[in-house]
């Protein structure tokens, strides 16, 4: 070995040490430079820069320097021998170098039942049960330390619930049986942690099957309807230009929630026949479409979107790359801030 190497080597093995002895705030505020992807490297430095990594207060520095990152989280249902269970990934970005992203499991995040529904608000992810039965499963996920904790369980019983995020609140829409179904809302403001008094609607409108959040209004869609809640007035209304279009896993298509119309998105005819394929695809808030192509294969695209002259909306495809083949599918995907 030349001199040069061990050299290198040397005060490579050294700079740890020497980051180490600056007092803490200062690691704090240079660690918060660099991406939340480089994170899990560095957690295996040395127990400190793990500790410090995975702390709040490297996030909350994040925060108030405003270098937050999105951060896509993936749900699979992965297929045990047993059961179905619900498996939490995240999505490694490509690096400059050509690297493809991939699907990187969470070891510390446990395995959670099918019937749990899950939602991303700021930089935690809320899990609760979409079936009554479920009701005290009700977790929480902070995205920085993957870590979880146990929030209230929600004030009444609630079937096949949907939810949509409105100012920091979730909005769960779900029904239970009083001599025939009725449709119930409950809401959890994130930042009190508590529950609002859950309200029942007088309609029997049945199981909703979709829920949307568009220009701080709320979409959901039954077997049969479509309809629109507004929390400033507390009304329900049905919204019946949303019916002329199947809009779950419609995500080559926008509508304009103000306009009351739909838009066809241009420019991704290739995208468009390689997902006909199949019917299980989603969108996610920035513009990640994810679907399956052949037996346990799961493909991601990245889209980049453009409003052009008498409001056409244009989509590029930056890049599309298989992710991941495995004993599982897709089932959502979360855009976490950290």
């Amino acid at each position: 070995m030349s001199s040069k190497t061990m050299a290198k080597e040397k005060q490579s093995s050294e700079l740890p040490s020497l980051i180490t002895s600056l007092p803490q705030d200062i690691i704090v505020d240079i660690l918060s430079r660099i991406s939340r992807f480089e994170y899990p490297i560095l957690s295996l430095v040395c127990k400190h820069f793990w500790s410090t990594v995975t702390s709040p207060e490297i996030f909350a520095r994040r925060s108030l320097s405003r270098r937050t990152e999105h951060c896509l989280y993936v749900v699979l249902c992965c297929q045990k021998k047993t059961r179905n269970q619900k498996c939490i990934y995240i999505l490694r970005e490509k690096k400059t170098n050509g690297d493809s992203p991939n699907l990187v499991l969470i070891p510390s995040l446990p395995p959670v039942p099918m019937y749990v529904n899950f939602v991303a608000v700021g930089s935690k992810i809320y899990a609760f049960g979409r079936r009554s039965d479920y009701e005290k499963k009700t977790l929480s996920v902070d995205c920085g330390s993957h870590t979880v904790q146990p929030f209230p369980s929600m004030p009444v019983h609630v079937n096949r619930i949907v939810t949509g995020i409105i100012e920091e609140r979730i909005y769960g829409v779900g029904c239970r049986f009083s001599k025939d179904w009725e449709r119930v809302m409950v809401v959890f403001d994130t930042k009190t942690q508590t529950w609002e008094p859950g309200m029942v609607s007088v309609e029997k409108e049945g199981i909703m099957n979709g829920c949307e959040v568009m220009v701080g209004k709320m979409y959901t869609r039954n077997h049969a309807n479509s309809f629109v809640y507004d929390p400033k007035e507390s009304k329900w209304e049905k919204e019946e230009m949303l019916n002329l279009h199947v809009w779950e896993n419609a995500c080559l298509r926008a509508y304009n929630g103000k306009q009351r119309c739909w838009q066809v998105l241009k420019g991704l005819e290739a995208l468009l026949r390689e997902t006909r394929r199949m019917k299980e695809w989603s969108q996610t808030p920035i513009h990640s479409l994810f679907y399956p192509k052949g037996y346990g294969e799961i493909w991601c695209a990245e889209i980049s979107l453009e409003t052009r002259q008498r409001g056409e909306i244009w989509g590029t495809v930056e890049w599309c790359r298989h992710l991941v083949t495995a004993q599982s599918f897709f089932l959502k995907a979360l855009d976490v801030v950290v």
